[in-house]
């Protein structure tokens, strides 16, 4: 019983086009995909140590053994499961390997049935575990490598200190924590990524074994200038009128909540798209009109219970 399945599979043309979609946090894109090449590819590090320092050094031992886990925690909309549904597109290409991304459901919750949700999730790190040993290589670098994607992780894996918390949902966090131990103690090439919007909803136990936990904001003025002249410039906008985008998408007194990427990518330019099509080409005027009219997600609550 499982509760696995692939989802994608790199490298793939129209994953890179999804990843270099995700603008303005080129800073999380290229961490989290240094993290992962190296949690599923030990051979380049183990290269630099021997050209720089003749030797294997003794330092490695703390990244080479770190558990293969990354938390992507942050607000609703600022990009977490779309980077954690592309990345491996950018790691197949620079590491030269296929990348198989296994979704794991919140329905590994199971119905309630004891022992239901420690057997569902045993079950899909079991059935990963099997697939990457199979390429796992004795020397050299993988012949290919998985990645386990856990979005809603606080729904899955929340900290098991609190009173109301059942057993069952308490086994599955033990679960889970032997899970990613098994795949630590094994080198398999398998990485794990968990979305969230509530950190501090995760076990602790979870979060010291993360090998990065990487948060994510709300875009500032850099990040918001990058969108836009990433969506505008070739439609002939100034570079003063995408300034003035930007700053009028900063949080002010009137509208203090700033906007996450997604209400940008999503809703506001395919409605400065749509407004114009098909009898009239974008302006800016009305591209500035929209972003004042356009009203951001509320900010999520990031509370540990409840």
């Amino acid at each position: 019983m499982s509760n696995l399945e692939v989802t994608y599979e790199y490298p793939d043309a129209a994953a890179s086009k999804r990843l270099a979609a995700l603008v303005g946090i080129d800073d999380i894109k290229t961490r989290l995909h240094k993290g992962l090449a190296l949690a599923l590819n030990h051979s380049p590090i183990l290269e630099w140590s021997k050209k720089h320092h003749k030797k294997e050094i003794a330092a490695l031992n703390s990244v080479l053994t770190r558990p293969p886990l990354f938390i992507l925690a942050g607000d609703v909309g600022v990009g977490k499961t779309a980077l954690a549904e592309s990345i491996g597109e950018a790691v197949a290409r620079s590491e030269n390997i296929g990348i198989y991304l296994y979704r794991m459901s919140l329905a590994s919750r199971g119905g309630g049935l004891v022992g239901e949700m420690t057997t569902l999730i045993t079950s899909s790190f079991n059935e990963i575990s099997q697939a990457a040993s199979k390429f796992k290589s004795a020397v050299g670098k993988p012949r290919a490598a998985c990645i386990l994607f856990i979005d809603e992780a606080d729904a899955l894996v929340q900290a098991r200190d609190g009173d109301q918390m059942h057993h069952e949902d308490r086994a599955g966090v033990n679960a889970v924590i032997r899970g990613i131990d098994d795949i630590s103690a094994k080198k398999l090439p398998v990485a794990v990524i968990m979305c969230t919007n509530r950190l501090s909803a995760i076990d602790p136990a979870i979060q010291r074994r993360a090998a990065d936990i990487i948060i994510f904001t709300r875009p500032g003025a850099e990040q918001l200038a990058k969108i836009f002249h990433d969506v505008f410039h070739d439609i002939g906008f100034s570079t003063s009128e995408m300034q003035q985008l930007a700053q009028a998408a900063l949080p002010s007194q009137s509208r203090p909540t700033s906007f996450t990427y997604s209400d940008l990518t999503q809703r506001y330019v395919p409605r400065v798209i749509l407004e114009s099509y098909p009898d009239k080409p974008i302006t800016f005027k009305r591209a500035l009109d929209i972003l004042k009219e356009l009203k951001p997600t509320p900010n999520f609550k990031d509370v540990a219970n409840g």
